[in-house]
């Protein structure tokens, strides 16, 4: 499954149809479109878009029998078909053109091509820098004009110093 975090949301326009209730699971716990895709290892996102762009009939029977493999209190009453058809009913319909100018899919290769990238980059800036340093190094130090420093370390003789008392 594509991690969530990796897939752009679709629109707001879905929500309504990932957070509608299916039903209580066993436990009693209110089951949501979202999480019980989740729970079949589908990316939410992705079967949102798939369903939006089938035909009505061909996306509840879809729908229809992954809430029938969805293990659930038949306290309801109603079938899965009945069920997938009041929640594909919330989905707001659009072409596969439509949908995919909405969002576009980052695929986990993506990410790790992104990655490899940027280790390439950070590797070649590390190269540069070494090379940088050691033709630096390597470089003979700087000559430094001693006439100056000659003339200045040249002890002047002292004057005479007159004795006025003499």
């Amino acid at each position: 499954m594509t991690h969530s975090a990796l897939t752009p949301l679709l629109g707001r326009e879905f929500d309504d149809f990932l957070f509608a209730s299916i039903g209580e699971d066993r436990n009693g716990t209110t089951l949501s479109v979202l999480s019980a895709l989740a729970r079949f290892d589908v990316d939410p996102w992705q079967e949102t878009a798939s369903l939006a762009r089938m035909p009505k009939e061909r996306a509840t029977e879809r729908l229809a029998a992954l809430i029938a493999a969805t293990p659930m209190d038949s306290a309801t009453g109603l079938s899965a078909a009945t069920i997938a058809a009041r929640l594909i009913a919330l989905l707001p319909r659009h072409s596969a053109s439509e949908i995919s100018a909405l969002r576009t899919v980052v695929d986990a290769r993506d990410v790790r091509k992104f990655r490899a990238g940027m280790c390439m980059y950070a590797i070649f800036f590390i190269i540069v820098m070494a090379a940088q340093w050691i033709a630096a190094s390597l470089q003979a130090p700087p000559r430094i004009d001693n006439t100056e420093a000659s003339a200045s370390s040249t002890v002047l003789p002292q004057p005479p110093s007159s004795n006025s008392g003499q």
